[in-house]
């Protein structure tokens, strides 16, 4: 996934790793949902196309905004579910999770959703869940940026609360993370002269002249110089050359179980298109709120 977000983890201005969060959800299981691909058929049948023209017009203005809509989706989804948390402010009776870690000064596009849903709004009041429109617009903003296609399970109800320890916990994979970790959850750990030298060596001094260890906190760094604002296989392209900018990224191809999956999708796009799209599915179905539980939110940022 060569399209990137940036985030400010400890001193380091960089983009976020869609890449080791697939491989994460590739290897690991997920709840089953009531969900279908027709759920709003019959309610709201112009949701997709409302949504896709509001996300069409963000991602023209701004392409790195369709990485963040992505992002959006699986840091609300790795949290207690796909269920639209990660969207409430906080008031005085809830703290949300924007302000956690992984969120903070981090994670974008929520103006973009409060777009989207006054349109959907218009055309359907109070039938389409915030949560699906986080799902449908990742989905979108894949497509736009040159990635495959799939079919968005639907039905989905908002939380009606948040939770900030929760998304400090861990589900969310630092950029410092460890193979072992991504899979049995998460660990950090900082940016050490060992993660250095694990890399392309002249690769490694355009990063730390992009990103010193004392400042440049708003700076921005993809993570590939090919392809930083498409969807594509590079980011494998370029593990195999040793060229990952974070400990996360390297450990996906360091001798260890990975190995194998970023040779293949590093030499076959084909494979990784089909398998993200699976794995983007499959994440979908983590824990939803359907039926009567939760809310359909009028408004994603607060509870109704």
């Amino acid at each position: 996934m060569a399209s990137s977000s940036s985030t400010s983890t400890s001193s380091l201005g960089i983009s976020v790793n869609v890449g080791l969060v697939f491989v994460l959800v590739l290897l690991t299981g997920s709840c089953s949902a009531q969900l279908s691909t027709n759920f709003y058929s019959k309610s709201c049948p112009k949701v997709l196309s409302t949504v896709k023209s509001v996300v069409h017009t963000a991602v023209s203005k701004e392409r790195r905004m369709g990485a963040s809509l992505l992002r959006l989706h699986f840091h609300d989804c790795f949290v207690k579910g796909c269920d639209g948390s990660i969207l409430l402010d906080d008031t005085s009776s809830l703290k949300g999770e924007k302000t956690a870690g992984p969120n903070n000064n981090s994670v974008r596009g929520f103006e973009v959703i409060d777009k989207i849903k006054s349109k959907v709004e218009q055309v359907c009041p109070g039938v389409v869940s915030c949560a699906d429109i986080v799902a449908i617009a990742a989905r979108d903003s894949t497509v736009i940026l040159g990635g495959p296609n799939w079919d968005v399970k639907l039905g989905r109800r908002d939380s009606k609360t948040a939770s900030l320890s929760a998304a400090n916990s861990g589900v969310i994979p630092p950029p410092t993370s460890t193979l072992q970790n991504l899979i049995n959850r998460f660990k950090a750990k900082g940016l050490s002269a060992k993660d250095m030298s694990n890399i392309d060596s002249s690769f490694a001094k355009k990063r730390q002249a992009n990103c010193p260890r004392n400042s440049g906190d708003n700076n921005l760094a993809p993570l590939d110089f090919q392809t930083p604002t498409a969807f594509d296989n590079n980011y494998y392209k370029n593990l195999l050359k040793q060229k990952g900018l974070l400990h996360s990224d390297q450990v996906l191809f360091n001798g260890d179980s990975t190995d194998s999956l970023v040779k293949t999708y590093g030499s076959n796009s084909k494979s990784f298109n089909s398998d993200f799209a699976s794995a983007m599915i499959k994440m979908g179905d983590i824990s939803p709120l359907t039926g009567s539980s939760g809310e359909i939110r009028k408004n994603c940022r607060k509870r109704n």
